[in-house]
């Protein structure tokens, strides 16, 4: 006897930071909500770890802000070197309050903190180890089918929303191409037990020979960012630390490492980011480079954009249509706008060509007026 075929007003293709948090939104609006994740437990593996100004205003929004606040740890100061030679500061807290700094927090936290949040306002809604095989759409309404445990499941819902990743399988299955291509630039990045004597301060060096970038992290540990000639299949720590010191002179023979791993770049964008009743948010509708930290936060503000739509497509049925469009077109132009901002700081941190020039522009952003809008930039104000 087959499964009976379930019901929700919302069904969510994927469970990382970006679906969770919509869920949680939605679900706070009681428009009920079925989240449909492949992974069976959250990936410890830290990879995304900034959250910026604009993203903690709208967790303030949803009464969730003060949760990340007590676990991450805030960088309110960030410093710009030009090789090994520093040329000034940028002070986040020169911002607008109260969120005038931005929160490290390993992304697997992010993620055990969307959770909760989501199971506290509806138990079961995450169903974890669900592949989803198959979506059928007519004007009325979205059949999704998916398999767990070897066994199959249908459920019928009035939206669908893709925040499946950038290989998105929802996106592929209802025919939306992307354009995009992968940028020349690779990185290695790993974290280690802190040694510097920079506190809470990030460190940004734009070194002749390739950037060096330096975060902090909560439990006084520090991430590491290299600019690296090629990708590097099986990174070991020794080769980072090996770009460490040969570019600005600081060893972290001795530290502790706790992640590494090897990035390449691309940038990708959905031509539309919805058809019908099935809609895109996150990397699914568009991928930026992660220099600069922007990626998980651009996929909040969209799935912000995308709640508003379905909340009002919800009380507005007639209008579906023209509502879904304009979120496509604000959510894709918020999204190259990020996508410039994130290919201005890779070129930043190239091997220098023009090295007074950098130099020149580096002091422009951190000792004149003209730090202002750099402050807005590295804090991702103005995308909305």
């Amino acid at each position: 006897m087959p499964a009976p075929v379930l019901h929700t007003d919302v069904i969510i293709a994927g469970g990382g930071p970006v679906g969770l948090y919509l869920a949680g939104i939605l679900l706070q609006k009681n428009i009920s909500v079925m989240i449909l994740e492949q992974k069976t437990e959250i990936d410890r593996h830290s990879k995304s770890l900034g959250i910026h100004p604009v993203s903690l205003e709208l967790f303030n929004e949803a009464g969730i802000a003060d949760g990340f606040i007590n676990r991450g740890l805030k960088i309110e100061k960030g410093m710009a070197f030009v090789d090994d030679q520093m040329k000034g500061e940028l002070s986040f807290m020169d911002g607008p309050g109260p969120f005038n700094f931005i929160l490290a927090l390993p992304q697997y936290l992010t993620e055990d903190i969307l959770e909760a949040w989501v199971q506290s306002l509806s138990p079961g809604a995450l169903i974890r180890g669900a592949t989803v095989n198959e979506i059928h759409q007519t004007e009325k309404k979205v059949t999704v089918r998916w398999k767990k445990d070897g066994e199959d499941f249908t459920a019928d819902c009035n939206f669908l929303a893709g925040c499946d990743g950038k290989n998105s399988f929802v996106r592929q299955r209802i025919g939306i191409r992307t354009k995009g291509a992968a940028y020349p630039d690779t990185y290695i990045m790993g974290d280690f037990s802190d040694n510097t004597e920079f506190g809470s301060k990030a460190a940004i060096y734009l070194h002749r020979e390739g950037l060096i970038e330096s975060f902090p992290l909560p439990d006084s540990y520090r991430r590491w960012v290299a600019k690296t000639d090629q990708y590097i299949e099986n990174p070991r720590r020794e080769m980072l630390q090996e770009l460490i010191e040969s570019r600005i002179g600081h060893s972290l023979h001795q530290q502790k490492n706790n992640m590494l791993s090897s990035f390449g770049v691309q940038h990708q964008l959905a031509e539309n980011f919805y058809t019908g009743r099935v809609l895109l948010a996150g990397d699914a509708a568009h991928v930026v480079s992660p220099i600069g930290g922007q990626g998980m936060n651009l996929g909040w503000i969209n799935a912000h954009l995308l709640a508003e739509s379905l909340l009002k497509a919800t009380v507005h049925p007639r209008k579906r249509n023209t509502i879904f469009r304009e979120y496509s077109k604000r959510g894709s132009r918020i999204a190259r706008k990020a996508a410039r901002r994130a290919e201005m700081n890779m070129w930043m941190g190239r091997k220098q060509n023009l090295p007074f020039f950098k130099s020149a522009l580096v002091h422009l952003m951190v000792n004149t007026p003209f730090s202002k809008i750099a402050l807005r930039r590295f804090t991702m104000r103005g995308l909305i």
